[in-house]
């Protein structure tokens, strides 16, 4: 079996393609090999739901107006309460 490899003309692979090289590549490794790339790859993907999650509730909160009335509350403090300036 011919051994695959991606060079940096190869760039433009589609999803599947890269798939089906990777498991190619899984399938001449030992075991724990295979069990320690497959616990990486978990852990990118639970990385990569996070980020999802994270952006949904940014545009969740950027949408409410759960904090508008930070907008119209006075500022406590001026320069005038400032004991000194840097």
């Amino acid at each position: 079996m011919e051994k695959p490899c991606i060079s940096r003309k190869d760039k433009d692979l589609s999803k599947r393609e890269l798939i089906n090289i990777n498991l190619e590549t899984l399938e001449r490794l030992p075991e724990d090999r295979v069990k320690e790339i497959a616990d990486f790859a978990d852990f990118v993907f639970k990385k990569h739901e996070e980020q999802i999650l994270q952006k949904g509730i940014e545009t969740i909160i950027c949408k409410s107006d759960s904090f508008t009335f930070l907008l119209d509350e006075e500022d406590p403090y001026d320069e005038g309460d400032l004991k000194e300036k840097y």
